[in-house]
């Protein structure tokens, strides 16, 4: 099992590529996002066993962590939010390495009051430690939802038949941005 920035990334751009061939229709018809989101978990989880992931999920809209509890991350004013991300791929507290991929996804017309708050969502997932005082073991679990190994912002274009991901690692943006196209069908 590789828990690598390389493999993540090559991961999220496999099932990425298969979600916009397969789901081009979808797309170009203007689904709501949560349909997008739960199309694109579902080529995750096909591709799990390839990356020798077995035991984690690629779940949409989820909101727990350990014991049940409502996931939670702290604002740059250190205030505790409650958070929903659009869709994580993690083992659901089952594994000492827990938290993958954290995506956010977007069409044009979101506000862009909510592209940002998207981004910064983003960015405290991918922070290592609130804290300082998540072990990584498996026993001792940070407070607030971190250490996601990869954050993607996805902005799907349905007129321009295309899809920006912007990248993020260990609470900063990555200069990297890639364009993916639609199938053609």
């Amino acid at each position: 099992m590789s828990f690598s920035q390389d493999a993540m990334y090559s991961l999220f751009e496999n099932a990425l590529r298969r979600f916009l061939d397969r789901e081009a229709t979808s797309i170009r018809n203007d689904t709501s996002e949560r349909h997008l989101c739960a199309r694109l978990a579902m080529q995750f989880e096909s591709l799990l066993a390839e990356y020798r992931l077995d035991g984690y999920y690629a779940d949409p809209e989820y909101n727990r962590k350990q014991g049940g509890r409502v996931k939670t991350i702290l604002s740059g004013d250190m205030e505790v939010i409650r958070v929903t991300c659009d869709l994580i791929l993690h083992s659901r507290g089952e594994k000492s390495r827990d938290n993958l991929i954290a995506i956010e996804m977007a069409k044009p017309d979101k506000t862009l009051e909510q592209v940002r708050s998207d981004r910064l969502r983003l960015m405290a997932l991918t922070k290592r430690s609130f804290d300082d005082i998540w072990s990584y073991d498996g026993v001792v679990h940070p407070e607030h939802v971190c250490g996601y190994l990869l954050g993607v912002f996805i902005m799907i274009d349905r007129t321009a038949g295309i899809a920006t991901a912007e990248f993020f690692e260990e609470g900063a943006p990555q200069p990297t941005t890639k364009t993916f196209h639609l199938c053609h069908t």
